[in-house]
């Protein structure tokens, strides 16, 4: 496997080699995906995944059922703030404010 980080790869840092060394000593290679198949034989590609990645799987597949947004709560909270009835409970909006500015700043 070669890694080429900005074009440059193995052949070009610090190494002096003549162009006709390395011609003879490069073997060649399969010019096309097809014959590089043909090359490595042809066998299926195989994929397993972990007991942990397809529970994982089947919790996203669960949470794309739910609604992104609960109406039935907003409504709620707009009838509230509407009529006056809507309670703030400053205590613990103080505290959730103050998780989060540990969970943020450490």
């Amino acid at each position: 496997m070669t890694v080429d980080f900005n074009g440059i790869g193995p052949g070009q840092v610090n190494t002096k080699t003549s162009s006709t060394n390395t011609d003879k000593a490069a073997p060649k290679s399969p010019a096309t995906p097809t014959e590089q198949a043909r090359t490595q034989g042809s066998r299926p590609d195989n994929v397993s995944l972990s007991s942990q990645a397809r529970d994982l799987k089947k919790l996203e597949e669960r949470l794309d059922s739910y609604p992104e947004v609960d109406d039935a709560r907003i409504e709620q909270i707009k009838s509230a703030l509407a009529d006056g009835s809507y309670k703030i409970d400053a205590e613990k909006l103080a505290q959730k404010m103050l998780d989060m500015d540990k969970s943020i700043f450490g």
